[in-house]
């Protein structure tokens, strides 16, 4: 943290035509924020603007054009979108996309250059940013910051890791294997512990097929591929138990007696993490070089602009941001005092 001031928290204003302005406007209303962060959105203050004006919502912010103007006590909006930028409410246009990525683009370079602490993202819509291969901020961020990335949904009650991530549906069986299911369980374990101070975690690991296979008559990959890579963590020192069957995992049981769980593809652990969980998980990006979290929704374009979006997801994630930062810290410090 930057010395005598207050955390940095960065914030990428999202896509400009969905609910991102306004769960930013919302959770940064409340002034009593500022005694705890600097909050620093890389955005655009035609559009908050707009927004403030069109939700009636009384927000004060302090526009800068460098990050070396940031002030503590003061919402500062780091100004990158040209005049010409337009709002088009809850629809899909490509320079909402092109301005989103900008915005990432600037937020990861602060990062980089320790300008700011850690960062939170607004949604977007990756359909409408149009560079070659981007699937979403996981992957791009990954290339961004360094280090290896891990989706990790985290709530108090429940965190889930995945084996695969963006990807088709038909692709998950041929994606999964020993050693990616090994690498994701040891991110997670590594996680777990640099990141919530759990010194010995354990991991519940699902099975791939239905009833996680059922002995071989429903698919042969938890034989082949699941167990053997379980028998493995747990020689390499890693309590991953499993593979359990995704369908009756989900119950309170099961999730007090496991620090995380790792799914084999994306709709096996979010659905059950979203539903119980939805408005105050948080997607947080694991085994970068930087802590960056995101609220767990998306766009919202159905009801943009109207005054309908909760923010408690996104202040949620600007909170788990700076435990992790101040975990991370302890952790360090901890260790060099070993030394």
């Amino acid at each position: 943290m930057h010395k005598d001031k207050k955390i940095r928290v960065g914030m990428s204003l999202g896509d400009v035509n969905g609910i991102s302005p306004e769960i930013i406007l919302k959770t940064l209303l409340n002034k009593q924020v500022l005694e705890l962060y600097t909050p620093i959105i890389f955005g655009s203050t035609k559009v908050l603007s707009y927004y403030r004006k069109l939700l009636d919502l009384p927000f004060d912010f302090y526009s800068i054009q460098s990050l070396s103007e940031i002030r503590d006590g003061r919402v500062n909006v780091f100004d990158l979108a040209d005049n010409s930028i337009e709002v088009k409410v809850g629809q899909n246009t490509e320079s909402a996309g092109k301005n989103a990525l900008l915005f990432i683009e600037k937020a990861c370079k602060a990062l980089l250059d320790r300008q700011i602490d850690v960062l939170v993202t607004a949604p977007i819509n990756k359909s409408n940013i149009k560079i070659e291969g981007f699937t979403g901020h996981t992957e791009y961020l990954e290339k961004q910051l360094g280090g290896e990335s891990l989706m990790f949904m985290v709530h108090d009650s429940i965190k889930v890791g995945l084996v695969t991530q963006h990807i088709p549906l038909e692709k998950v069986k041929e994606n999964i294997s020993q050693k990616l299911i090994q690498h994701k369980a040891k991110k997670i374990n590594e996680s777990l512990q640099k990141d919530f101070s759990i010194r010995r975690p354990k991991i519940a690991i699902l099975g791939l097929n239905p009833h996680a296979g059922d002995n071989g008559l429903l698919g042969k990959e938890e034989q082949e591929i699941v167990i053997p890579s379980i028998k493995k963590l747990n020689e390499d020192g890693i309590l991953a138990y499993g593979p359990f069957s995704s369908d009756s995992f989900f119950t309170n049981e099961n999730l007090s007696k496991y620090d995380a769980i790792l799914a084999m593809y994306h709709d096996q652990g979010l659905i059950p993490f979203k539903t119980l969980t939805f408005g105050e998980g948080v997607n947080f990006t694991a085994g970068l070089n930087f802590i960056r979290t995101s609220p767990d929704h998306g766009v919202g374009y159905e009801i943009a602009g109207k005054n309908m979006a909760n923010e408690q997801s996104f202040s949620t994630a600007i909170y788990a941001a700076i435990d992790i930062y101040n975990r991370r810290k302890e952790n360090e410090e901890l260790r060099k005092n070993a030394i």
